[in-house]
C-alpha cells in the first residue's frame, strides 16, 4: 500500500460523485492505522474530497465511547457523545468536526471503511421483505442491522459484531442498515469496488429491467403561478428559489391521491434533512388563477398541521417541485425527493415500500447529531443586495455583460446568462460558477431580437429559479458608417437588437414580476437596460447605434410610467466608452479599427491615435469600466425610488441637462 490517504481520498472521490451511490454530500469515507482514524469531516463532499478534508481522530480517545455511560436522556445522550468524539480531534485547531459516525467506522477492523446509501441498495433496505429477502440474497456472511440511528446505532451493530466475531474469524465486509444503507468494509480499495459491485450487480438481478426516466415537457404556463408559488413560501422577508422538474419517474406518484401515497413519507434520516417529512401533494389542475388559488389554500393547511413550510410540492402533470433559501439546496432536495420516488418505485421487488414510522420520524427530526449538517451548511442569507436574487443578463457571454455578471455572481446571484454565442456561453457559465457558492449559473442560448427567445429565456428563467427579480438587457451591437454607408438591412439588424429587444425583454420579464407582485405587493423588482452614453448625445457617423439607444431612454420613460404600479422599477445605465472591452478592442472588428477605415478620427494613422483621441473626451481621462457600471447597478436596485432615469457612467463626457 503505497499511501492509503490517496487511495481513501480516491475511492472517495469515485463512490461520492456517483449520484446512484450517494447524494447531496452523503455517506462517509474512513481509513485507520493502530493509532488514528481518519474520516471525512462533517460538510466536507466526497465528489470533490482531498486530504484535507478529513480529520485525523486519536483512536484511543474514540474508543472512549465504547465504555462510558451516556445519560437516559436522547438529546443529552447525543450531545455528550458528540463532545466525546471532538475531543479525540488530533487537530482541533484546524477547526474540523468529526463525523458522528465516527465510533461505527473505529469498531470495524478493517482499515477502509464505505458508509453509503445506494439507490438500489436501499430499494432493498427500505422494503417491507428487507431482511428475508437480504438472507436470501446474500445468505449469512453480511450483517443485516435493524433500524436504528445514532448513538443507538453504534450500539447496535457493537453487539452484532460481537455475536458475528464469535462464530467467524473476521469481521463482515458488508454490513446493511435498515432503511439507512450500507458499510462496505475491506482491507484495500480495490475489495471495496468488488464488494459494491457484488451488492449492486445481485440486487439488480432481482429487481429485474430497471427503467431509466425520460425528460418530459413544462408546460409554459409555469410563468403564470409558480413566481406566485415563490412569493408564498417566503416569508418574514426571506429569499428563496424554486425549481421544477418533470420526467416519466415522477407520473408514476402525481396521478392520485393513492399513488402519492407511495412517495409521501421519508424512508432514512438522510431524507428527512434535506426533504423534511412531509410532502404536499396537488392533484387540482387548471388554469394558473386555479393553481394559485388551490395552492394557497394547501400550503395554509400544510403550515398548520406540521408547523413549517414544504420543502417538495409534487403537482399533477407538471412534475416536483423543491423550495428552499438557496439555489443550490433547491438542487439537493430535487435529487434526494427523486432519490426517495426511485427507492419506493424499486421496493415493490421486495414486497413494497417501507417508510419510517412516526416515531421514528420524531426522532430524526429532533435529533440534535443527525441535524449536525445543517449546522455547518452555508448561512441562507446575506446582506448582500443580489445574495439569492434571480437575474437575467443578455449579451453576458463576454465584455460588460460578463463583467456585470461575474460581479452578480460573486455576489450570490443566481443567474441567467443569455448570449446567441453558445460557446462563449458555456465557456462563461462554467468560469463563473467556479466563484458560486450556494447560488447557481445557468446558460441559455438566445436571440434577443427575436420575441420568441426571449419569451423562452424568461420561461426557461423561472423554471430554474421559480421567478425574476431583476432583468438585465445589455445585448447590443455596434456597426459604425454614414448616410450613404448604412445599409437598409444592416440599419435593420441594430434596431432589432439594441432598441426591439429592450421592449421584447421588458415585456417578458414584467409579466412574471406582475405576478409577483400580485401575491407580495410590497417586493420591489428591476429591469434595467444598460444604454450608453450614445443614448444621451448624438454620435457622428453612428446614428444607427445612437438612435436606437435614444430610442431606449424613450422606451425606460414610458416602461417606468406604466409599471410604477406594480413596484416595478425601471431605468437605464448609460456607459462611457469600455475601451478595455472586445467592442473597442478586438483586433479585427473592434470599433477602434472601425472607427480607422471609417476615417471617423481626423488625422489618425494608428489604433493608439484612435484610443488617445477617445481617451481625451473623458474629463476623467479613461474610459469606462465594469466596476462603475456596477456601482450604478447597485444605487438602482438599493433605492425605492427612483424609476424613468437614464443614469450616466460617463466620466464627466456626458452630463445631465
Amino acid at each position: 500500500m503505497n499511501n492509503p490517504l490517496k487511495e481513501l481520498v480516491a475511492v472517495s472521490r469515485y463512490f461520492g460523485s456517483d449520484k446512484d451511490y450517494t447524494l447531496a454530500g452523503g455517506g462517509n469515507t474512513s481509513y485507520k492505522d493502530d493509532t488514528s482514524i481518519w474520516i471525512k469531516a462533517s460538510g466536507a463532499s466526497l465528489a470533490s474530497i482531498t486530504e484535507e478534508g478529513f480529520v485525523q481522530l486519536d483512536r484511543a480517545k474514540v474508543q472512549i465511547t465504547r465504555d462510558k455511560i451516556y445519560s437516559d436522556n436522547e438529546q443529552l445522550r447525543e450531545t455528550q457523545f458528540k463532545a466525546d468524539l471532538r475531543a479525540a480531534n488530533v487537530y482541533p485547531e484546524k477547526g474540523k468536526q468529526p463525523s458522528v459516525e465516527t465510533s461505527f467506522h473505529e469498531i470495524i477492523d478493517y482499515p477502509f471503511v464505505v458508509h453509503m446509501h445506494p439507490t438500489l441498495t436501499n430499494a432493498l433496505m427500505c422494503s417491507n421483505e428487507a431482511e428475508k429477502k437480504t438472507r436470501e440474497l446474500f445468505g449469512n456472511e453480511v450483517m443485516y442491522i435493524p433500524y436504528a440511528t445514532g448513538y443507538s446505532l453504534f450500539r447496535k451493530v457493537e453487539a452484532n459484531l460481537e455475536f458475528y466475531r464469535d462464530t467467524r474469524d473476521h469481521d463482515p465486509e458488508i454490513i446493511f442498515l435498515e432503511n439507512h444503507g450500507v458499510f462496505v468494509s475491506a482491507r484495500t480499495t480495490e475489495r471495496i469496488h468488488q464488494l459494491f459491485r457484488h451488492i449492486t450487480d445481485t440486487i439488480a438481478d432481482a429487481i429485474g429491467p430497471l427503467e431509466h426516466p425520460d425528460p418530459l415537457e413544462i408546460p409554459a404556463d409555469i410563468t403564470g403561478f409558480l413566481p406566485a408559488f415563490r412569493m408564498m413560501l417566503m416569508e418574514n422577508g426571506d429569499r428563496g428559489t424554486l425549481s421544477i422538474r418533470h420526467n416519466t419517474l415522477h407520473r408514476h406518484f402525481y396521478t392520485s391521491e393513492e399513488a402519492f401515497r407511495k412517495a409521501a413519507l421519508p424512508f432514512t434520516p438522510h431524507m428527512i434533512i434535506y426533504c423534511k417529512s412531509a410532502y404536499l401533494y396537488i392533484e387540482e389542475t387548471g388554469s394558473p388563477e386555479t393553481l394559485i388559488q388551490t395552492f394557497r389554500g394547501k400550503l395554509t393547511r400544510f403550515r398548520e398541521q406540521h408547523g413549517y413550510s414544504p420543502r417538495i410540492i409534487i403537482l399533477r402533470d407538471y412534475g416536483i417541485l423543491a423550495f428552499e433559501g438557496n439555489a443550490r439546496s433547491v438542487q439537493i432536495a430535487l435529487d434526494v425527493y427523486e432519490d426517495l420516488m426511485k427507492v419506493s418505485l424499486l421496493s415493490e421487488a421486495f414486497g413494497g415500500p417501507r417508510f419510517l414510522t412516526d416515531e421514528q420520524i420524531a426522532v430524526v427530526d429532533n435529533w440534535e447529531v443527525e441535524n449536525y449538517s445543517l449546522e455547518i451548511a452555508p448561512d441562507m442569507q446575506s446582506e448582500d443586495k443580489v445574495d439569492q436574487k434571480i437575474i437575467v443578463v443578455t449579451g453576458a457571454a463576454q465584455g460588460f455583460g460578463e463583467g456585470i455578471a461575474r460581479h452578480l455572481a460573486e455576489q450570490g446571484a443566481n443567474l441567467v446568462v443569455a448570449d446567441l454565442n453558445a460557446e462563449k456561453g458555456e465557456e462563461t457559465v462554467r468560469s463563473l460558477s467556479a466563484v458560486c457558492g450556494t447560488n447557481r449559473v445557468v446558460f441559455l442560448q438566445t436571440d434577443v431580437s427575436d420575441p420568441g427567445h426571449v419569451e423562452k429565456l424568461v420561461y426557461h428563467t423561472v423554471r430554474e429559479f421559480g421567478g425574476l427579480d431583476l432583468y438585465v438587457s445589455n445585448a447590443g451591437i455596434l456597426v459604425a458608417g454614414g448616410l450613404d454607408e448604412m445599409e437598409p438591412e444592416v440599419f435593420s439588424k441594430l434596431t432589432g437588437i439594441n432598441y426591439n429587444a429592450w421592449f421584447y425583454g421588458a415585456r417578458a420579464a414584467s409579466a412574471v414580476m406582475k405576478v409577483q407582485h400580485d401575491i407580495n405587493p410590497g417586493y420591489y423588482t428591476d429591469l434595467v437596460q444598460i444604454n450608453s452614453k450614445s443614448g444621451l448625445q448624438g454620435s457622428n457617423r453612428n446614428f444607427a447605434y445612437a438612435g436606437a439607444k435614444f430610442g431606449g431612454v424613450g422606451l425606460t420613460q414610458s416602461f417606468a410610467m406604466e409599471l410604477a404600479p406594480y413596484n416595478i422599477k425601471v431605468n437605464a445605465i448609460c456607459p462611457g466608452n469600455f475601451f478595455e472591452g472586445p467592442l473597442w478592442s478586438d483586433p479585427d472588428n473592434g470599433l477602434f479599427v472601425q472607427y480607422l477605415e471609417a476615417g471617423k478620427v481626423p488625422g489618425a494613422q494608428t489604433i493608439e491615435d484612435v484610443r488617445r483621441f477617445y481617451e481625451k473626451k473623458v474629463p476623467m481621462g479613461r474610459g469606462c469600466r465594469v466596476e462603475d457600471v456596477m456601482k450604478a447597478l447597485y444605487y438602482i436596485l438599493d433605492q425605492e425610488y427612483e424609476t424613468g432615469q437614464a443614469l450616466p457612467v460617463t466620466g464627466g463626457q456626458v452630463m445631465l441637462k
